[in-house]
């Protein structure tokens, strides 16, 4: 064991005055290493002194000396004592074997050694105002990236909504998207490849793979999967579903549809969860759906519809694409659920203000006009 290496409180640097409350208070606080604890022993540089022989504290309070030119000042630019730099220094002189300060005369001046020292405590100074000014402006929303992933009807309708509002509260943050369906989505998040991911489950699917657990698996196998402890879902919204009809379909202006009315149509089904939901719900109709096309581009299904080779169970987010589709016609339907759509990210994120800001933006979105 080192034979400065202290235990006690003997010897340590006493807070800066204000402690937290300058913090706080919006002025940066010194960086400054304990005195009297000693960094852990990294492995040494053949030719060098041994690694743990400096500390960013020690070098910090050598170019204060050099600036300010006395014991006392820097002690009173780095907000510690003036015995505790003192102690701090000869601690260091002892781990180097040189002398750092000449205090032969009525004042302190640095050796060849400590002027050394003091250019890089400049340079360990400057690193650290730099990370300190990165890291505000990211904590300040004035800078950062987030990484959205979404699903394709999101996408068109929730996402760019989002984005608008992001770009004119906080024009300094930027967020890029990629496009995936769930479970995908949510295992490009578990895997720290994205922030926030927007995912939907239906309701009947659901209830069957949890029971009264009311966490979306991050799987799409929902009837096997259990829960993420590290994931948080913000619900968003409950999004209706709704079967697409060509115009002259028979059942387009029926009254009171069900999806047992249409056992006998040709159906076209979208992605791998969607028509999980499809057969699910048309077996509990009393019918098996006869799928003939499957696709998870909504203006493909659209196109499907509209040429009278199908009809299709879509998301209520798809209204405002279908509208402009001729042909095509949206019911409510009997025998269908809705679908939850919910905004995950992971605990840790919740903590990084871009992203709050982002889950907020969603939030917003999302709601009704």
């Amino acid at each position: 064991m080192s034979p400065t290496r202290h235990h006690g409180t003997r010897g340590r640097t006493p807070a800066p005055s204000g402690g937290r409350d300058a913090r706080t208070a919006g002025t940066p606080a010194p960086v400054v290493a304990t005195a009297g604890v000693e960094p852990p022993p990294v492995a040494d540089v053949p030719g060098t002194f041994p690694a743990h022989a400096l500390d960013v504290g020690a070098l910090r309070m050598v170019q204060a000396v050099a600036e300010h030119g006395t014991l006392t000042a820097a002690a009173a630019a780095l907000g510690v004592s003036q015995p505790a730099v003192s102690q701090h220094l000869r601690r260091l002189e002892r781990r180097l074997g040189t002398a750092v300060l000449d205090r032969s005369g009525r004042s302190v001046r640095l050796t060849e050694a400590g002027r050394v020292l003091a250019r890089h405590g400049a340079t360990v100074s400057a690193a650290l105002h730099a990370a300190s000014a990165e890291v505000a402006a990211l904590t300040g929303l004035r800078a950062g990236v987030v990484r959205l992933v979404a699903f394709p009807s999101a996408c068109a309708t929730l996402v760019p909504r989002a984005l608008a509002d992001l770009r004119v509260r906080h024009p300094g943050l930027s967020v890029t998207l990629v496009e995936a369906e769930p479970p995908e989505s949510v295992a490009l998040l578990a895997a720290g490849e994205a922030d926030v991911v927007l995912t939907f489950a239906y309701d009947d699917l659901a209830r069957s793979a949890r029971g009264t657990d009311d966490v979306e698996r991050p799987t799409d196998d929902v009837a096997t999967a259990a829960p993420d402890p590290r994931l948080v879902h913000r619900r968003l919204l409950t999004d209706p579903t709704l079967v697409a009809l060509p115009a002259d379909h028979p059942a387009a202006t029926a009254d009171g549809l069900a999806l047992g009315d249409l056992a006998a149509d040709t159906w076209i089904a979208g992605c791998p969860r969607c028509r999980r939901h499809l057969l699910t719900s048309g077996r509990a109709a009393g019918f098996e759906p006869r799928v003939a096309y499957a696709t998870d581009d909504y203006p493909a299904v659209l196109g499907l519809v509209a040429a009278g080779l199908g009809v299709a169970v879509l998301p209520g987010l798809v209204r405002a694409t279908a509208a402009g589709v001729p042909g095509v016609v949206l019911r409510p339907v009997d025998g269908t659920s809705a679908r939850r759509v919910d905004a995950v990210t992971t605990r840790d994120l919740l903590r990084v203000p871009a992203v709050v800001a982002t889950l907020d933006a969603l939030t917003s979105a999302a709601a009704p006009a």
